[in-house]
């Protein structure tokens, strides 16, 4: 891979139209924004540049150019998100896309999973697999769904897997770290293996389901482990995120059974929590791979209780998702199939908001003929519809409230006012802490070099031709690389340097610092030469601080006679 050609690639990619395939971007003046997925953003800091071809949270300091985010986001290495994003448009490039060294060091233990993830597809289609394959068939899980979900079968034994893996010369320590084994023996028997898999799609650990009407626990699922953390894991994300972003919507379920019926039916956007409560680490990561939430978890009151629960989680993160009611206490696996197909698509597309949800809920636990009851129901809901950011959804849901409850409009709409302007609870100066990123004057200039090069061809010329020394050693080398790099292309920008610099680690960090701050954007020779100036002064003040410090320790008169006469020529050279 050539500098050239990542930046060819780089010209045909248009960074709106990447970023808002994964997020939402809307227009403000010359730049798009949207809600930052590279932290808990509750209103839109990333900014992204249709001119420039960068993007910038101005409150993380997040920064960089197509290839940036993309990385960031799917969590890729450099040639690994240069190939996909080649591959999308079309174009071809000579790519030796080699693992990603961040993964090498677990290496070993993902070979295991890989071994046994295959052991147990191997049983569930030998002739043992028999009962478990006809179990599967009366759960309406084809062959074709069976092999995509790579879903296979522990036998009924105790060491199996076990010896296999310590005879291919893994330790048993090894394999109780990640759950394989117990001890000296199989720690799945006999069960569904269902293999759970990180963003990437390795496999990291797994859940077994019994088949067979035994009175052991219906589930069994991997330990925590270097390899498996549950509250950081979704299943199906890795086959889901690119449907999400084509249908820019994403269908959250309790359990993997949900999520593979709905695939089996053609729709493939929906993660699953596998059976637990959501952890602020899924709800952050269902939040990245789309602003549009639905929740469709089982119509049972445990159901309805963790709709309840997940939808405050999303609230929190500045989200109001979507929730579907299923009918008769069933589950999405269960609902599909006594239903369809096209009764469930009608649910999804007739989802309410968790607002109306919460509101329909709260009804459930009021009697509107007790006044007590009929009072504590409608000061709720204004809590509810106070917090509906949309004003014309707000005055119908009032306007619905004053039907339901038979209370004048006016009454509810003056309540309405008084929540909405409630005083604030005064916060005192002192209490406040304003961090400042304090920075010295030859720091702001020698930084804004950086800014004036990469945005003006003519700040190159006169840093280079200055012969200025920069005492900053990582922004000495960023400007060297920018004059490096103009010599051997005639031309430069931003977001062709951020790839230039990606495997310069060290500089890379402090460009993005750089580049995440502002500037003026009319750049002169005048500014230019301001900033050299203060440099130059600076290298000045520093050179007679040593020489101050020379005079103090030199006991010679005829040598500190010296040292003062090279003070007053810097002195006099300085602006």
């Amino acid at each position: 891979m050539n500098q050239d050609s990542i930046n060819e690639l780089r010209s045909k990619l248009d960074i709106v139209e990447v970023i808002s395939s994964y997020i939402p971007l809307s227009k403000r003046g010359r730049n798009y924004f949207g809600l930052c997925p590279f932290h808990d953003d509750h209103s839109p800091s990333l900014s992204v540049s249709s001119e420039k071809q960068i993007y910038k949270c101005f409150v993380c300091g997040e920064s960089g150019n197509v290839f940036n985010f993309v990385m960031n986001y799917e969590h890729l290495s450099f040639p690994e998100t240069i190939s996909l994003l080649a591959k999308n448009i079309g174009m071809e490039l000579d790519i030796s896309v080699k693992k990603d060294n961040r993964d090498n060091k677990y290496d070993y233990l993902y070979e295991i999973m890989d071994i046994a993830n295959k052991f147990y597809q191997n049983n569930l289609n030998s002739s043992v697999g028999n009962a478990a394959r006809e179990y599967l068939s009366k759960r309406s899980l084809s062959n074709e769904i069976i092999k995509e979900f790579g879903i296979g079968l522990s036998l009924n034994s105790m060491d199996t897997l076990t010896n296999l893996l310590v005879s291919k010369g893994h330790s048993l320590e090894e394999l109780n770290s990640i759950d394989l084994s117990n001890t000296n023996h199989d720690s799945y028997i006999n069960r569904i293996m269902f293999p759970l898999c990180d963003f990437k799609g390795h496999v990291i650990g797994f859940s077994g389901r019994i088949y067979d009407n035994s009175d052991m626990n219906k589930y069994q699922n991997s330990r925590e482990s270097v390899l498996f953390k549950k509250r950081e894991v979704l299943f199906n994300y890795h086959r889901a995120k690119d449907e999400v972003r084509k249908n820019k919507c994403v269908i959250v379920m309790e359990g993997f059974m949900a999520v593979i019926r709905a695939y089996s039916v053609g729709i493939e956007n929906c993660v699953a929590t596998m059976g637990t409560a959501l952890s602020n680490e899924q709800a952050s990561l269902i939040k990245k791979m789309s602003s549009n939430i639905i929740l469709c978890y089982d119509g049972d009151n445990a159901g309805k209780k963790a709709s309840l629960i997940s939808g405050e989680m999303f609230l929190k993160l500045g989200v109001n998702p979507r929730v579907i009611t299923l009918t008769d206490g069933l589950d999405p696996d269960d609902y599909i199939i006594k239903y369809g197909r096209d009764s469930f698509v009608n649910l999804i597309d007739n989802a309410i908001s968790f607002t109306d949800y919460k509101i329909k809920s709260l009804r459930g636990n009021y009697d509107l003929n007790n006044v007590s009851d009929k009072t504590n129901y409608v000061n709720n809901v204004l809590l509810e519809i106070k917090n509906e950011t949309d004003e014309i959804k707000r005055e119908i849901m009032l306007k619905n409230l004053a039907s339901e409850t038979d209370i004048w409009y006016n009454t509810l709409e003056k309540k309405l006012f008084e929540l909405l302007n409630k005083e604030k609870p005064v916060v005192k100066k002192e209490d406040i802490i304003v961090r400042k990123n304090k920075k010295d004057g030859y720091m702001k200039s020698m930084e804004s070099l950086v800014y004036y090069m990469l945005n003006n061809s003519r700040a190159i010329t006169l840093v280079d031709n200055s012969n200025v020394y920069i005492p900053q050693r990582e922004i000495r080398l960023i400007v060297n690389e920018i004059i490096s790099y103009y010599n051997r292309y005639g031309e430069i920008s931003e977001a062709d340097f951020y790839s230039y610099l990606e495997d310069k680690q060290e500089m890379f960090g402090v460009l993005k610092r750089i580049l995440s701050s502002d500037y003026p954007s009319d750049i002169d020779d005048n500014l230019i030469n301001e900033n050299l100036l203060a440099i130059k002064n600076y290298n000045i003040a520093l050179e007679i601080s040593r020489l101050e410090n020379l005079i103090k320790n030199e006991v010679n008169i005829d040598e500190q006679m010296k040292l003062m006469d090279k003070i007053r020529e810097l002195k006099m050279k300085e602006g």
